[in-house]
């Protein structure tokens, strides 16, 4: 009987207000390399698999400025949420900037009892999707129970929307704070400044624009995304990704996966 493929599913967000706003499972039927772009947003990830000590594992991991790649081994599971920004201190223990480029174990953060009771109860989950509830589950009771609030400035949505295409300088006008707040602002919830930001969100744009389709235009691309033209998407590519974007685009079809 042949291996159960691959298989990789997003479950939708419940509401603005939780603390995750996207989670996604995956399984690996045989080996393979994954191939993960930056992500701006925290991340806690809980692997299952034969070669893990007790069978699961679980870590929260950073902002990321660089494509991640990783060998996977086969009959490995995977479920992986990513946490709204200014919610990081309250559910996590540690601020955004403490985190960024970073990867810790849940028993450093949460202490060791609380990660092993919830390693315990993942470990009796039937499947992916009931492990993705007691994720979420122990997300939220963190959240409700943590001593630090997560706040976000109200102003924080418009001006990650408009940093993607205009300047700090001109984005801090239009919403009326100073440059210095503005990053501070970001350096707080999301733990980058807004010049990276930009670059991990023009990278993602172009990145799903070159899966979208068969026949593409990288110069058009390079324009959408909101680059001064395709040689620095070129550049971005070869910095973040060390590869070319045709051949990041090929990694990533050959993982099965694009996170």
């Amino acid at each position: 009987m042949p291996a159960d493929p691959d298989r990789h599913t997003v479950m939708p967000a419940r509401g603005a207000l939780r603390p995750i706003f996207a989670m996604a499972t995956s399984h690996y039927a045989t080996d393979r390399q994954r191939v993960a772009v930056p992500q701006v947003e925290a991340q806690v990830v809980v692997r299952f698999g034969p070669s893990i000590p007790g069978g699961v594992d679980i870590h929260a991991m950073g902002a990321r400025r660089q494509v991640h790649r990783k060998l996977i081994r086969g009959g490995h599971r995977a479920v992986l949420a990513r946490l709204q920004p200014g919610t990081y201190e309250a559910v996590l223990g540690v601020s955004a900037s403490e985190l960024s480029g970073r990867t810790v174990p849940l028993d450093a953060l949460w202490g060791p009892a609380s990660a092993q009771r919830l390693r315990e109860q993942l470990a009796e989950a039937p499947d992916a999707h009931a492990a993705g509830g007691l994720l979420e589950a122990a997300v939220m009771a963190r959240m409700a129970d943590g001593k630090v609030a997560g706040t976000v400035p109200p102003f924080l949505p418009i001006a990650l929307e408009k940093l993607q295409v205009a300047s700090v300088g001109t984005v801090a006008r239009e919403l009326g704070v100073s440059e210095r707040h503005l990053r501070r602002v970001l350096h707080e919830v999301l733990g980058v400044g807004p010049k990276t930001y930009a670059r991990l969100k023009r990278f993602g744009q172009a990145v799903r624009a070159g899966q979208s389709g068969a026949d593409i235009n990288w110069s058009a691309i390079a324009a959408d995304a909101g680059y001064y033209d395709q040689a620095h998407l070129i550049a971005d590519f070869q910095a973040m990704a060390g590869c070319t974007p045709r051949s990041l685009l090929v990694e990533l079809r050959e993982s099965s996966v694009a996170s």
